[in-house]
């Protein structure tokens, strides 16, 4: 099966750094772009995000999608499934901030210094993102390639598209429960496990158990 990763615009291609190989050894095609470039451009940046995934997507390949790339489906062309995992769901003709709530966007926004929000990693309190890294070359490599990002991607409207792909969702921790229920909603077929939002790049094994029984489910 091909399967191309993409990673939540607003960290790093290593989201995948434990996966990929797991799924390589069990016989995958596996293609992991990395979509930082297109939010250090300039907009608009859907469609440099666009011109990126055009350039990685294979034909006939299924997506798998992690937390902010979910948004990105409705951009995939020649894709035959879609796999969310703990991912959030497109949300065409709509920005980031319109899904979030307001006492979010406020915090975020209250961050920005000229035009740019700090990296990921420095949203969240101090060991936030490290405790679930046990791992610690794999957290720093992690941390390490985030950037700041533009106020302005948050603020664009994602291409007012139709996602129409097969899809199955895979949820990971407690805050992706709403999306989880509204993908089990659609009929798609949903997986839970107990785990958290960065487990894909702790447990590997799992993970790629699930992906490929929703693969086939599919």
């Amino acid at each position: 099966m091909r399967l191309l990763l993409l990673h939540s615009p607003l960290v790093g291609p290593s989201t995948w750094t434990a996966l990929a190989p797991v799924l390589r050894r069990r016989g995958h095609a596996v293609t992991v772009p990395d979509l930082r470039p297109a939010l250090r451009e300039g907009p608009p940046y859907y469609a440099a995000l666009t011109a990126i995934i055009d350039a990685a997507e294979c034909d006939n390949a299924v997506a798998v999608l992690h937390s902010g790339a979910g948004a990105l489906t409705p951009l995939l062309r020649r894709a035959r499934g879609a796999i969310f995992v703990d991912a959030l769901l497109p949300h065409p003709g709509q920005s980031w901030f319109d899904g979030v709530p307001p006492e979010l966007g406020a915090r975020l926004r209250g961050l920005a210094k000229d035009g740019m929000l700090p990296p990921w990693h420095a949203w969240w309190p101090k060991g936030a993102i490290e405790r679930p890294l046990p791992d610690r070359a794999l957290g720093a490599a992690f941390i390490a390639e985030q950037e700041d990002l533009p106020l302005a991607y948050f603020e664009e409207e994602s291409p007012d598209l139709a996602f129409v792909l097969p899809a199955a969702y895979l949820q990971l921790s407690d805050a992706y429960t709403d999306d989880a229920g509204a993908a089990a909603a659609q009929g798609w077929p949903v997986e839970r496990l107990t785990l958290n939002h960065l487990s894909v790049l702790t447990e590997p094994a799992a993970l790629a158990d699930a992906i490929e029984r929703l693969v086939h489910a599919l």
